[in-house]
């Protein structure tokens, strides 16, 4: 059974009619949150619950293990909440075979990047009606800007709408980033009721001359000069190369996504305004060049590329820096070469 994310944040102890949850998609910070909800409202009916988690591979390597998990009772907890990180078709089979039996008192929640429709493991928790599946697309502004407004409510804080926009281009997307710039201006605040928009760019140390997207949008559309400039301004900064190839990753990704569809389309506008998650108007038209410019096989082999690099900077700290310029260097003139 497919529900959208909403749902659950909004009547979370409804959720406690279902047992087993499948959460897809690249929205790690909404995960994170529905799987908070739901330890929320079993709290709320035990006290007593015991928290396992498991790697797809652990299953995979060790099914007996697994079972003994979901079927052994505890003798300190009422509750058992299972999660499994990594989630492929590879654990259908165990999946059907807990099925039938699975015992009222354990709640498996497992955790995938995106699953495309043909995965059989999306397709049985979309269909199966004592499953839930929860698509976790990136969040949109609006999003973002409703997750700004609860939390400095919930603790007095008021901040003009311009300073909630410079919070949300700093999270690039990501709720997790927006949580923790706002963890800042409440732990700044203390009883302080208003903060002032020089007071925040100061908090979150916010230059305003660059945005990763910025970087990661001129790279990917070829625009050699823009994408220098910001280089040049970034260069002299201490930067956080393994969120950024992240970040890039989720993009190319989402690129991939849509060039599999495109022949579905009469043109790429109605590709876009089709597409979920939804693009923000701004993005549209560097989204639409990006297009153009890539075909499937080159972002799948940039996907493979992004790993590699990651890897090499992890592996390498003290050339981190060379290494991670050096690869987006090579993929804006490759996007230039084509555009």
């Amino acid at each position: 059974m497919i529900i959208k994310s909403y749902e659950i944040q909004k009547n979370p102890s409804n959720i406690l009619r279902y047992n087993l949850f499948l959460l897809y998609g690249e929205n790690n910070g909404l995960k994170k949150d529905i799987k908070e909800s739901i330890k929320v409202a079993l709290n709320k009916k035990t006290t007593n619950a015991e928290f396992l988690s498991f790697y797809e591979n652990d299953i995979v390597d060790n099914e007996e293990c697994f079972y003994n998990s979901i079927y052994s009772g505890s003798l300190f907890s009422d509750k058992k909440i299972i999660t499994i990180s990594g989630g492929t078709d590879k654990i259908i089979e165990q999946v059907e075979n807990i099925i039938e039996q699975f015992p009222k008192n354990v709640f498996l929640i497992i955790f995938a990047d995106i699953l495309e429709k043909k995965s059989k493991l999306r397709s049985f928790f979309e269909t199966n009606t004592t499953t839930l599946c929860i698509p976790c697309y990136l969040d949109t502004d609006r999003d973002l800007k409703t997750i700004a407004e609860t939390e400095l409510k919930k603790n007095n804080i008021t901040i003009s709408r311009e300073s909630i926009n410079l919070l949300i281009d700093k999270a690039n997307y990501d709720r997790n980033n927006l949580k923790n710039e706002i963890e800042k201006i409440k732990s700044f605040a203390l009883n302080k009721k208003n903060v002032e928009i020089n007071e925040v760019k100061s908090i979150i140390n916010f230059s305003g001359d660059y945005k990763s997207d910025s970087l990661i949008n001129e790279c990917l559309c070829g625009n050699i000069l823009q994408y220098k400039k910001i280089l040049s301004e970034l260069y002299k900064d201490t930067v956080n190369y393994i969120f950024l190839l992240r970040i890039l990753g989720n993009k190319i990704q989402r690129l991939l996504n849509m060039k599999k569809l495109e022949n579905n389309y009469s043109s790429l506008d109605n590709l876009l305004n089709t597409s979920k998650p939804l693009i923000f108007w701004k993005e549209k038209p560097l989204v639409k060049k990006q297009l153009t410019i890539w075909n499937i096989n080159d972002l799948k082999i940039a996907i493979n590329e992004i790993s590699n690099t990651e890897l090499l900077c992890k592996k390498n700290p003290q050339i981190s820096k060379i290494i991670f310029f050096n690869f987006f260097t090579k993929l804006c003139k490759k996007a230039n070469s084509y555009s």
